[in-house]
């Protein structure tokens, strides 16, 4: 059962009791990420999750990371596009220990120059060995190709040039804007009763933030076909169509489509591209869903020579799949997948932090397993084949990374 709770500042509070567990799992859901930066601040929100293990007013940065090693707990944080997220899982017995450093590195943290500098200088390598990883930054050319000038194309770890402008300042000026109580969500999963609401309003039930106007435009979907000529050992392959929106009604057709498509082993893509042919180690799909608009990606990685063939394989694939639709065995093969997924990572309280922070930021609502186990059973075939048709048009954007970036010839 979730426990849903809105502190008199308007930070909300989301807490599923878990007795069969020895674990916590606390989160800190900020609501703001890439998207809602613009270009001179590309990348602060990246930044700013970084500094918050930089040091608070009573602790080192050094003492942040001893304070849940020595209860033999885990810290972390994580920045997307839509929001951000510090969390920590610990012991049952030190979830108030945990929810006191996190508070602190929320509140407190200094942002002092020494430590600004240290970490700039961590993210500027962080960038370089994304850039080595050519598998990953393909995926940013996509969206940089499908939202072109739109925020949602923006780099989370942003650039040199952006970083080297932040200061504590900006940091403060941004936390002050974006981290308002409205706009913050604590998610906790675990071992824990009702009564720790309480402990979390102590800590975040009374602080005051800005007001940032908050003018997001919904993107427009553009069909661009962007190369990038890299010294590397394969050509890397993305493909985006248009996919849907967070909460959007049909969302359970597209992902047992996508799971049917390059979710798994036995998918198409898989079984064409790699068991078939042989053209690539590593080929799927996935869907990204924000609060307004969707991609629906394939990747493929495959020696330049081969991209031609890869290309026309995928196109052939999808083809195949719009004309013959799915099977019988495919819909109940990826429901069952979906639903095995599912009901395993009940047995994670991070999962379970995490999907009710996500939910509750994004949607405002939460649905029970029985609920979405419901929805995936109504999938029909007619609902998964009129979804193909819907999404796979000719209107797509590509993304390459290749030794000579040349785009593939059929395109």
């Amino acid at each position: 059962m979730i426990k849903k709770y809105t502190c008199q500042n308007g930070v909300r509070v989301v807490l599923e009791n878990i007795p069969t567990v020895r674990s916590v799992a606390i989160g800190v859901w900020i609501g703001t990420g890439s998207r809602n930066e613009i270009p001179e601040n590309n990348g602060i929100s990246h930044f700013l999750e970084h500094m918050f293990f930089k040091g608070t007013k009573t602790r080192s940065a050094r003492e942040i990371a001893e304070s849940f090693d020595s209860i033999g707990g885990q810290v972390n944080a994580f920045t997307s596009k839509e929001y951000t997220c510090y969390y920590a899982k610990v012991l049952d017995t030190h979830s108030d220990f945990a929810l006191e450093v996190l508070s602190d590195m929320f509140f407190n943290s200094t942002f002092v120059d020494e430590e600004l500098n240290k970490e700039k200088n961590v993210v500027y390598e962080e960038i370089k060995m994304y850039e080595d990883t050519p598998d990953d930054i393909v995926h940013d050319l996509l969206s940089k190709a499908i939202y072109e000038n739109h925020s949602l194309g923006y780099p989370i770890l942003g650039t040199e040039g952006t970083l080297a402008a932040f200061n504590g300042e900006t940091l403060k000026q941004y936390m002050h804007e974006a981290y308002t109580p409205e706009n913050v969500v604590i998610s906790i999963a675990g071992n824990i009763d009702e009564s720790f609401i309480k402990e979390v309003e102590k800590y975040f039930g009374s602080y005051e933030g800005g007001k940032r106007e908050r003018t997001e435009q919904k993107p427009e979907f553009h069909s661009n076909h962007l190369a990038r000529k890299k010294d590397t050992e394969q050509a890397h392959l993305c493909i985006g169509f248009e996919g849907l929106q967070v909460g959007h009604d049909d969302i359970y057709n597209l992902i047992v489509l996508n799971n049917i498509l390059g979710g798994s082993m036995s998918s198409r893509l898989f079984q064409d591209v790699r068991e078939q042919k042989g053209l690539a180690y590593s080929v799927f799909s996935y869907h990204s869903a924000f609060q307004d608009s969707g991609i629906v990606t394939l990747y493929g990685g495959t020696g330049a020579k081969q991209l031609d063939v890869l290309f026309d394989t995928i196109q052939e694939t999808l083809a195949t799949l719009k004309k013959e639709g799915i099977t019988d065995k495919e819909l109940n093969n990826s429901k069952e997948q979906l639903k095995g997924s599912l009901m395993l990572s009940l047995e994670s309280t991070n999962s379970r932090m995490s999907r009710n922070g996500k939910n509750e930021l994004l949607l405002g609502r939460h649905r029970s397993m029985d609920e979405i186990v419901e929805e995936i059973d109504a999938v029909s075939m007619q609902g998964v084949n009129d979804m193909a048709n819907t999404i796979f048009k000719d209107n797509y954007s590509v993304a390459l990374i290749s030794p000579d970036g040349e785009l593939p010839k059929n395109l």
